[in-house]
C-alpha cells in the first residue's frame, strides 16, 4: 500500500506543478485553489507512504514522479521542447525510479 500511496502522492504533485502555471502566480483564484487542494493531497499521501518506505528513497520517486509527469504533460500542453536529448533525459529519470523501486524491496 506504500507505493500505491507514493504513486498517487506523485500525480497530485504533478497537479501542484502544473497548477502553478495555470494560476499564473497565484493571480486566478480558482486555479490557485486547484493548486493548492494538490499541493496538500499530494504532502499528506507522501507522509503516509513515508511510514514504511525510506524517506530518500521516498522523497526522489516523488519527485521523480513528479519530474516525468510535468516533463511530458509540458510537451503536450505547452510547446515544451520534445528534442532527442530531452527526451533521453526524462527516460533517465524513469530509469532512476524504476531503479529505486526494485533496490528498495
Amino acid at each position: 500500500m506504500p507505493w500505491i500511496y507514493l504513486l498517487l502522492a506523485g500525480i497530485f504533485e504533478i497537479g501542484f506543478a502544473l497548477g502553478l502555471k495555470y494560476s499564473d502566480g497565484f493571480s486566478k483564484p480558482w486555479p490557485t485553489v486547484g493548486t493548492l487542494i494538490s499541493a496538500g493531497i499530494s504532502l499528506y499521501l507522501l507522509t503516509h507512504a513515508l511510514r514504511t518506505i525510506p524517506v530518500g528513497t521516498g522523497y526522489a520517486v516523488w519527485t521523480g514522479i513528479g519530474a516525468l509527469g510535468v516533463a511530458t504533460l509540458g510537451i503536450f500542453l505547452f510547446g515544451d521542447s520534445a528534442s532527442a536529448p530531452r527526451l533521453a533525459c526524462i527516460g533517465l529519470i524513469v530509469a532512476g525510479v524504476i531503479g529505486l523501486k526494485l533496490v528498495s524491496g
